[in-house]
């Protein structure tokens, strides 16, 4: 039987004293608040009231189960208080400062229809996993080797003229003996001054025979993109932050570089959730190309 329903609707006939206006209270039928008085009893083994007239008494045995019955009625409802509160409680979830406020949106909305309540924050990577480890936030989308990662964002380069050729090779940035203009560079953001992306960078500028100065990183995007559209410097970056910025984007000739993210958390299941559920959404603010779906 459901104990709860029975000791539920026990509470409410002993406070009114009668079955009519104890189920009124408890909002069922007389009928059901009967039934469920007789199965509470028939489990207990012993009569909870007495029904010699229209009023009803406790006996001896409901006076002694009365206040367990109350105690059990006030947790069930303290629990599913808890429970509401839960479902509409912020979850904070930080993530990178690439991502733009239109997909940002629309990973608010997807999440509601989870039943999850993003509240959002924007870090850079560092800053990001060091949150993760703290109880500021519920989780926070870190950067990770791309083979770790189930989310992988392609990088190339981005610059004011479009390139005529499908990639672009870095060593076609080592300047000519004739030439007497600035070096141009490649600007890293903050966002990819992390090891798996910087550090293949420079490899790859000390082989291709690149001026060390000639690979920078940027105090932010806004002062990497400026650099980008003053000059015929170019931008690593996504494909789709090209395209906000209206730049026009080439992958890399001489090697794949990709971002890697993953989400980390103090809780494992807040994590696997937002990997789960949020898979898609969370992979547009990152600039995942729509066409790569979630890893096996």
């Amino acid at each position: 039987m459901d104990v709860l329903s029975g000791c539920r609707t026990f509470v409410d006939v002993s406070a009114h004293g009668t079955f009519t206006v104890g189920a009124a209270a408890g909002g069922i039928p007389q009928s059901v608040a009967s039934r469920r008085i007789a199965a509470l009893e028939a489990h207990f083994g012993g009569r909870l009231f007495d029904r010699t007239s229209r009023q009803v008494r406790l006996t001896p045995f409901g006076r002694a189960l009365l206040p367990s019955a109350r105690r059990l009625v006030e947790l069930a409802d303290a629990m599913a208080e808890q429970a509401r509160n839960a479902r509409h409680d912020p979850f904070r979830l930080v993530l990178p400062e690439i991502c733009a406020a239109p997909v940002l949106a629309q990973l608010v909305l997807e999440a509601r229809r989870h039943g999850v309540h993003l509240e959002l924050e924007n870090a850079g990577p560092a800053r990001r996993s060091e949150l993760s480890h703290t109880p500021e936030v519920r989780a926070a989308v870190v950067a990770v080797p791309p083979a770790e990662a189930p989310w992988q964002v392609p990088l190339g380069l981005a610059g004011q003229g479009a390139p005529q050729t499908a990639v672009v090779h870095l060593d076609t940035f080592r300047p000519g003996r004739t030439d007497r203009g600035p070096r141009r560079r490649i600007w890293i953001q903050p966002e990819d001054d992390v090891p798996h992306v910087r550090d293949r960078l420079t490899r790859l500028r000390d082989a291709v025979g690149l001026h060390p100065d000639q690979l920078a990183v940027a105090r932010s995007l806004v002062t990497a993109a400026a650099q980008v559209l003053g000059s015929a410097d170019v931008l690593l970056c996504s494909a789709v932050q090209a395209e906000e910025l209206g730049l026009h984007w080439r992958p890399l000739g001489e090697l794949t570089v990709l971002r890697g993210y993953d989400v980390a958390g103090r809780a494992r299941e807040d994590a696997e959730r937002l990997r789960v559920e949020l898979h898609r959404p969370i992979g547009r603010c990152l600039g995942v190309p729509e066409h790569v779906g979630r890893p096996a």
